[in-house]
C-alpha cells in the first residue's frame, strides 16, 4: 500500500472524487510492484498555481495539467540510502483542477477519468517513466492506458465513478 496524501487546494473535488484518485493510484502502485509504504503527495491546485510552479521550476510560464516531482533520483555525489525500513518518499503529483476540466470536455471523457489519467501520468514519471522519445512515448501512454483500462475507467468515460 502507498502512503498517499491528497490535498485538494481548490476546494472544489467532492471525497468521492478524491478516493477514486487514491483507488487508482494504489492500482497503479500495485501495478508496479511498488514497494509497500512509499510516499507520494498529490496536489490539487488552480491554473494559476500550477503555471507559478512552472514558471519556477521548469522555465514554462503557462498553465499545465500535471507536473510531478521524483524524490528518488540520485544526483551527483548522492549516495543511495539502503534500508528497507525506511518509507521511500516517491515524489509529488500537482494536478491542475481546471486544466483536466478543460481536456475532459475537448476529449469527450469524464472529469474523474481524466483526473485519474493525469495522476497515473503524474505516478510513472515519478516512477522513472518518460515519454522524451516516441518509443518511451508508447510505452508510458500504453502502459497508463492499460492500468485505467485494468482499473475499469475505459476511454470513452462510461467507467467507474
Amino acid at each position: 500500500m502507498l502512503e498517499l496524501d491528497l490535498m485538494d487546494e481548490t476546494n472544489t473535488l467532492s471525497e468521492q472524487t478524491i478516493e477514486l484518485v487514491e483507488k487508482v493510484l494504489q492500482f497503479a502502485a500495485d501495478q508496479q510492484a511498488v514497494k509497500s509504504g512509499s510516499e507520494v503527495s498529490v496536489t490539487f491546485v488552480t491554473n494559476d498555481a500550477i503555471q507559478e510552479i512552472n514558471r519556477t521550476y521548469r522555465d514554462k510560464d503557462v498553465p499545465t495539467d500535471v507536473i510531478s516531482f521524483a524524490m528518488e533520483e540520485m544526483g551527483e555525489g548522492e549516495i543511495e540510502i539502503k534500508n528497507a525500513d525506511i518509507p521511500t518518499l516517491l515524489g509529488d503529483i500537482i494536478i491542475s483542477v481546471e486544466r483536466a476540466s478543460e481536456q475532459a470536455a475537448s476529449y469527450g471523457h469524464t472529469f474523474e477519468r481524466e483526473l485519474c489519467f493525469l495522476a497515473v501520468h503524474g505516478f510513472l514519471h515519478i516512477l522513472g517513466y518518460d515519454h522524451g522519445t516516441k518509443e518511451e512515448e508508447q510505452e508510458m501512454f500504453g502502459l497508463q492506458e492499460t492500468i485505467l483500462q485494468a482499473f475499469g475507467l475505459k476511454r470513452e468515460g462510461h467507467g467507474q465513478s
